[in-house]
């Protein structure tokens, strides 16, 4: 009762990056809240879920093991959560801020009466006050986001109603085992208690996934460009440094819209979260949509012609210039003091 659950995307039998990061989330505000974290896993392969996730110490593992659950559709799988959550009544729910996350969290949200906010940055446990109500709530979960274009972060308290449900973007939690021997409870569940036939009115036939070839989010060195290297042709300039120092290429939202660089590779609240241990900003001026994506580097170099450049704020390291005669430098000192 009123524990904290996550709940889990599998493909094939894996458990997904961003479910594993919740965990690790949930792990921690389970922790100050004194409470349970619980974990739930539907779909057709679960044979190595559990070695997956108690790990990150996981509590409870409900499991729900059915072949028509497997490609995820969204009426069985709202139905899971929605009477397992009315039975168990979780105090918190997180989910990933994806394709899935998107869909199952508002119909969950929705058919319990509780409230939702998607696109989390950041999960905290504080108090909250209404001053009007003269009321002082306890151990809410604070689901800190950008809003209104990233201009303000928003705050957002749920205090009436439960679950707490928050969706969280990729990237942006650290994923760290708790024991690789935590002793957790697996309970698996009949899935037929839960999903009604008519559940099961839609069924994929067939499906394709194409797989992105870049590789932003692991890469360990990452050359950003924004609107301000120039053009797509300066871009070549990034190409050219990822290749000696075995990086990958990103870019902010202006150089994307700018035609500079394809989407996939775009950084920061409307593209991808990433952590790597070395964060090259070249002509990128920091606008914070950009920045709650890559933030947790642990090594910002900024390179900019303009001195007071807001991302110069953040960075380890600054680097007044132009690109076109930084970068070129930056690969000749780098090959000749490289064997």
């Amino acid at each position: 009762m009123n524990n904290i659950f996550v709940y889990l995307e599998i493909e094939e039998g894996i458990v997904a990056d961003v479910s594993q990061e919740l965990l690790t989330k949930g792990r921690s505000l389970a922790n100050q809240l004194g409470c349970k974290l619980e974990a739930i896993a539907a779909g057709a392969t679960l044979g190595t879920v559990e070695q997956q996730v108690l790990p990150y110490g996981v509590d409870k593992l409900h499991l729900f093991g059915e072949e028509r659950l497997s490609p995820y559709t969204t009426l069985p799988h709202t139905s899971i959560l929605v009477k397992l959550f009315t039975e168990e009544k979780p105090q918190i729910c997180l989910m990933g801020a994806t394709i899935i996350g998107r869909d199952l969290g508002p119909r969950v949200s929705s058919a319990l009466g509780s409230g939702l906010t998607a696109d989390c940055t950041s999960l905290e446990i504080g108090d909250h006050e209404e001053k009007k109500a003269g009321k002082t709530y306890k151990d809410l979960l604070y689901q800190i986001r950008p809003a209104f274009g990233g201009n303000i972060v928003a705050w957002i308290v749920n205090p009436d109603h439960r679950p707490q449900m928050a969706t969280v973007r990729e990237g942006v939690m650290k994923k760290e085992i708790v024991d690789p021997y935590y002793k957790g409870e697996v309970i698996e569940h009949q899935v037929s208690d839960y999903v009604k036939e008519e559940d099961y009115v839609l069924t994929i036939i067939d499906r394709h996934i194409e797989k992105s070839k870049v590789n932003i989010k692991n890469s360990p060195i990452i050359i950003s460009g924004g609107y301000g290297v120039g053009s797509k042709e300066n871009f070549d300039l990034l190409y050219k440094l990822a290749d000696v120092l075995g990086a990958e290429v990103g870019a902010s939202r202006a150089a994307v819209d700018a035609g500079f660089v394809e989407h996939e590779r775009q950084v920061g609240q409307t593209g991808v979260t990433v952590r790597p241990k070395v964060y090259i900003a070249c002509g990128i001026s920091g606008q914070i949509q950009h920045i709650a994506g890559m933030q947790e580097s642990s090594i910002i170099i900024s390179i900019n012609n303009d001195p007071n450049a807001p991302i110069n704020a953040i960075a380890d390291y600054v680097i007044t210039g132009e690109i076109e005669r930084v970068i070129p430098k930056m690969i000749k000192h780098y090959k000749s003091n490289t064997k």
